[in-house]
């Protein structure tokens, strides 16, 4: 029979853990199963919560760690330790709703690698949020060889062949979504409305999206360092032409060179650029940076796997 491991990141969830736990309990009484949960340097009383679960409940397992490392990190640490033949990743604050679970296990059984969830809507989210995520897909996708599908989300049951092939991908900058799509396998997407938090607000702040789209693209394209190149061709070929316009110019009609908004203009035009170009550049250079440090991607305090 199959065995079920649920990697379950939690930063800051004291209110939802015990209802997320609840609903795995009554979703999954005819699957054998384990629980999970990485605790993400919570400030709050996640930790001592996630404790009493475990001392109660012989199907949960708990990580915490030392400090706050990312919900990638947790992710990858959870897939580390998963034990089950099949392995899920989903939120603890019931976003990822628990009864999709044995449809994706059943999709599972169906020959599919993978059973990911996929929102068909935003309801109840900021306009701004809907926006913006929709501009992020297309430009990853414009600009990445891969095509992440609108909507997807990290909830998902994979094999253990293929949380073994995510695995295989030890980076220290982690875009999960990404990785899911660069490692392939067969995937059968289910999707679902759009779910509110059951507690508590998202730690996500505009500015932090901003940052891990960023990071994203990044990490599975290189396309941003041609286009610095493009525009530069393109800006040089420009100014030569200019430049003979206006010497041609002078020599026919001793026209003097006049225009200072025109100068400053295009001084401020091409500072720009080259800023974004030399910032897009150190973003490279930081991920290499980072990656050639190899640091590890968590350290773990305290843990209840492998205790006897």
């Amino acid at each position: 029979m199959d065995f079920l491991s649920i990697v379950v990141p939690c930063y800051n969830e004291e209110e939802s853990v015990t209802m997320f736990l609840d609903d795995i309990q009554k979703t999954l009484v005819a699957f054998d199963y384990e629980v999970i949960f990485i605790n993400d340097g919570s400030s709050d009383s996640t930790l001592e919560i996630i404790r009493n679960l475990a001392d109660s409940n012989p199907n949960v397992k708990y990580i915490s760690f030392s400090r706050n490392f990312g919900k990638e990190s947790a992710i990858y640490a959870g897939l580390i330790n998963a034990t089950g033949n099949l392995v899920c990743v989903m939120d603890a604050d019931l976003q990822h709703p628990p009864n999709l679970l044995p449809e994706m296990i059943e999709a599972i059984s169906e020959g599919y690698d993978v059973a990911a969830a996929k929102r068909v809507s935003k309801k109840g989210e900021p306009a701004v949020n809907k926006l913006g995520s929709r501009f992020f897909y297309k430009l990853f996708n414009a600009v990445s060889s891969l095509n992440l599908v609108e909507g997807a989300t990290d909830f998902r049951v994979m094999t253990r062949q293929v949380s073994d092939a995510v695995l295989e991908l030890s980076e220290y900058n982690r875009f999960s979504k990404g990785i899911f799509q660069w490692v392939g396998f067969e995937t059968k997407w289910i999707e679902y409305e759009n779910v509110k938090r059951v507690a508590g607000d998202s730690t996500w702040s505009i500015w932090q999206l901003f940052k891990y789209s960023i990071e994203a693209i990044v990490a599975f394209t290189t396309v941003p360092l041609s286009i610095s190149i493009f525009l530069g061709a393109i800006i040089s070929v420009l100014a030569f032409i200019y430049l003979a316009f206006i010497v041609v110019k002078y020599l026919i009609y001793s026209d003097p060179v006049q225009g200072f908004a025109t100068t400053m203009c295009t001084i401020l035009l091409l500072g720009g650029i080259q800023l974004l170009s030399i910032g897009i550049l150190g973003k490279y250079l930081e991920k290499t940076y980072k990656e050639t440090k190899n640091r590890p991607i968590f350290i773990v305090k305290e843990t209840n796997i492998n205790d006897e």
